[in-house]
């Protein structure tokens, strides 16, 4: 008992230094990125679950602020940010994002669901907000 519960130890020590390094990572490998390029299917599949499909926003297990009729978005910088960096209990899903994916996903943020912000976001500011 003594024996397997110190191997149990050794192996979760083994890789806390696994787990430190990944969270530093700026972005992850390809293979752990989202394979959607359009706005659209990546709104369905990574922010709808937290957002709701009309971009609602919900409350219950945590706050999940409404993307519909957000002025918030009117500036594109700050949902690039938010993407990019987290805010409050969003995590920063844009490491699992490439730059253009990002842009895709904020710029049909801005433009649907209720909200008109027609000035594109573009990759290189995706690029610029990650330094």
């Amino acid at each position: 008992m003594i024996v397997r519960s110190a191997a149990r130890l050794a192996a979760i020590l083994l890789l806390l230094p696994v787990a430190a390094v990944a969270q530093d990572a700026p972005m992850l490998s390809p293979a752990s990125t989202f394979a959607e390029a359009d706005g659209a299917a990546l709104f369905a599949n990574v922010c709808q679950a937290c957002h709701m499909p009309a971009g609602q926003g919900a409350a219950g297990a945590g706050h999940y602020p409404a993307l519909a009729k957000n002025p918030n978005l009117e500036a594109g910088a700050y949902p690039v940010y938010v993407v990019v960096h987290g805010l409050k209990g969003m995590p920063p899903i844009g490491k699992m994002m490439t730059d253009d994916q990002v842009a895709a996903v904020v710029n049909y943020l801005r433009t649907n669901l209720g909200n008109a912000y027609t000035d594109p976001v573009t990759a290189q500011d995706v690029a610029d907000a990650r330094n």
